[in-house]
């Protein structure tokens, strides 16, 4: 598609040194070159790209998180580590821990899920409860209180399952951002100096 040219812009396109004018370049080819220039510049973040990143990245943080805490870390790095693998850009740390945030939120999605239906339908309450209390004895609680065993079993309703997830998924984004924002620190290109 070609673009009409106005005698103003006729003018601008003279080249003052030798006289001639500047050669015509479609506006598709001009969009597209900034574009180029401002997703390799690192500022921006492919968004089809970044989704499949955080998606893949979400499912098999499912799996790595059998790793404590370090697990949740490795998603939101695994995250940028997709995403740099697909697009062949780094991304700054900013927008890696959006990125590896985005991971979090896929994977704790898909565990919360899962512990709700195995919760409410299959009715595994008790089995949830007896390794809270297991955890409660570990850290030297008296597992036979009755306050203790009030909490746990609030925990298993509808509004403390909602309260639990939302501070779980909290810290879950937080850490899945920090693994991300140092993924793209990490992998950031190294400049050779000589």
């Amino acid at each position: 598609m070609q673009v009409a040219i106005s005698d103003a812009e006729t003018a601008a396109g003279l080249n003052p040194v030798m006289g001639e004018f500047s050669p015509v370049v479609p506006v598709e080819t001009r969009l597209a070159s900034s574009q180029t220039r401002h997703a390799a510049s690192g500022s921006a973040m492919d968004r089809s790209i970044a989704v499949r990143a955080a998606l893949k990245a979400g499912v098999l943080g499912v799996f790595i998180w059998v790793i404590p805490l370090l697990g949740i870390v490795l998603t939101g790095a695994l995250a940028v580590f997709f995403y740099r693998r697909e697009n062949g850009f780094t991304l700054p740390a900013a927008l890696g821990s959006r990125l590896g945030g985005a991971a979090g939120v896929v994977a704790f999605a898909i565990r919360a899920l899962y512990i709700a239906i195995r919760i409410f339908v299959f009715h595994a309450q008790q089995e949830y409860t007896d390794d809270f209390l297991k955890v409660a004895q570990r850290f030297g609680a008296n597992a036979a209180a009755p306050d203790l065993q009030a909490s746990i079993q609030y925990l298993f309703t509808p509004a403390g399952l909602a309260i639990g997830f939302f501070f779980v998924m909290i810290v879950v984004v937080v850490l899945t951002s920090v693994g991300g924002a140092l993924a793209s620190l990490f992998l950031r290109p190294r400049n050779s100096r000589m």
